[in-house]
């Protein structure tokens, strides 16, 4: 027997009652391992938030606390149907898989499975995804999970006027950063992210204040989340003087070193190239860069950190340009000579998918073997109110601006969203799950991933490495 099938909605709560109501259900951090005895498997993520509103009964909500476990009627794509060349829709069926250990082991259509033993799920037809990955953002400064606040008027600002701004603003964030962040993490949860990339201050307001804090958000999610994290010189590498900071923290698990505007802000953009690089090659680490500029002095810092990682080798492969909107300033030979460049030096960009008058050459890049990714950036803090935290919302902005709205193209656009895991290849074989990927996946109310994407489909449930860390499935 079924019991009642029940999933956690957050777009149909106020933000202050489903994060006070989050808090309450895993305040520790970790994810609930209670019995099964309510007949529903469910996860809430932890977020700030006043206990102003009573909860629900916590002995209503539980984990799936079995490391070995079958999912059941899990909609999976099978192929395209085709009229003549054309790609008109998506052929699905169901199947149940059996989780172990964080892997999937078998794959079976559900009307041939055998009887099984083990702990029993049942997904009710909803449709399996990759789980999304947020490639960009900032968890160490955000008003997630705290009272409304709008930032204040950007026109005619400089990002220098932006910095000041963000002196007075950090230590004002700091007292409440780690909660802030576990809120935001919760977020990504309940859209279906569950590996991240967070750039982090490293500026002499807060020394490594905001990195501590980061990390202490982190290993409370360290079984529910994965996430790299960049030294972000946010202040300006030179102008801030924090070159000593920063080597400080890449002694303390930081994966990446990260850069920002060496022309608008460092004043130097040589210079500021050349001692960002160096701390990367002396700790061994990679690259994530900020390079807003759109002058010609920001194409020449495209161009020159293509030349320093062809004369570095060790670099190939480990440096990520984000944002990179001189690239939407050149056009003919000229950006086809740097892409190419980016190519051979197996650059990432990292794009947020920018809307406005700048038109990113997304597609062109991917197509010449640039690996792009998306993030959110901001998720509601002093730079935009706009962050949702959605990945499939960044998929289905990335289709519409690009012309992607046929059946194939949308289903080409879920790859920006999910590290280029997809579920059906170009020919539309299934390559994903397959025996032995990790259970990185969430459920979606979509019948489709095409449909997903064109509709922004609501995740109802987010597993990480097998773990159910969002939404619920009825146990059987």
């Amino acid at each position: 027997m079924i019991k009642e099938f029940d999933v956690q909605n957050p777009q149909q709560q106020s933000r202050r009652n489903f994060l006070s109501h989050s808090a309450k259900i895993t305040a520790t951090g970790a994810l609930l391992t209670a019995g099964m005895s309510s007949g529903i498997a469910s996860a809430a993520p932890f977020k700030a938030g006043a206990m102003d509103e009573k909860c629900d009964d916590v002995s209503q909500i539980n984990a799936i606390s079995a490391p070995h476990y079958q999912l059941r009627n899990v909609r999976l794509e099978e192929g395209f149907e085709r009229e003549g060349d054309i790609v008109v829709a998506t052929q699905t069926g169901l199947y149940n898989l059996e989780i172990n250990n964080g892997k999937i082991v078998t794959i079976q259509p559900a009307k041939d499975a055998p009887a099984s033993t083990l702990p029993a799920f049942d997904a009710r037809g909803l449709l399996l995804l990759p789980a999304t990955r947020d490639m960009h953002i900032h968890l160490d400064k955000t008003f997630y999970g705290g009272k409304w606040e709008a930032p204040r008027p950007r026109k005619g600002k400089t990002i220098m006027d932006m910095i000041a701004r963000e002196q007075v603003l950090i230590p004002q964030l700091l007292p409440t950063s780690v909660e802030h962040a576990e809120a935001i993490i919760g977020l990504l949860h309940s859209k279906g992210t569950t590996v991240a990339r967070s750039h982090c201050n490293i500026d002499p307001v807060s020394g490594l204040k905001s990195l501590e804090h980061l990390k202490i958000a982190l290993e409370k999610h360290q079984q529910d989340f994965s996430c790299e994290i960049v030294a972000f010189p946010q202040h300006g590498l030179l102008h801030s003087k924090v070159d000593g900071l920063m080597r400080e923290a890449m002694q303390m698990g930081v994966q990446y070193v990260g850069g920002l505007d060496p022309t608008n802000v460092d004043g130097a953009m040589e210079k500021s190239l050349d001692a960002m690089f160096q701390i990367a090659l002396d700790t061994n680490k990679g690259v994530d860069i900020h390079l807003h500029e759109t002058t010609p002095a920001g194409i020449a810092a495209v161009k020159y950190m293509i030349q320093t990682v062809e004369k570095n080798p060790q670099l190939k492969g480990k440096v990520t340009l984000s944002h990179g909107f001189a690239l939407a300033m050149m056009q003919g030979a000229e950006l086809d000579e740097v892409i190419n460049g980016l190519a051979e030096q197996q650059f990432t960009v990292a794009s947020t998918i920018p809307l406005g008058k700048l038109n990113m050459p997304l597609p062109q890049l991917s197509q010449n073997g640039v690996f792009v990714m998306t993030g959110t950036d901001s998720v509601i803090d002093h730079w935009s109110p706009f962050g949702t935290g959605s990945m499939l919302e960044k998929a289905s902005l990335y289709a519409q601006l690009y012309g992607n709205s046929d059946e194939f193209g949308l289903t080409r656009s879920l790859a920006i969203a999910t590290g280029n895991v997809l579920p059906l290849d170009d020919s539309g074989k299934r390559q994903w799950p397959a025996v032995n990927d990790n259970a990185e996946m969430i459920l979606v109310d979509a019948s489709c991933s095409a449909e997903a994407v064109a509709r922004v489909s609501e995740v109802k449930a987010t597993f990480h490495q097998g773990r159910l860390v969002f939404g619920a499935v009825g146990k059987v």
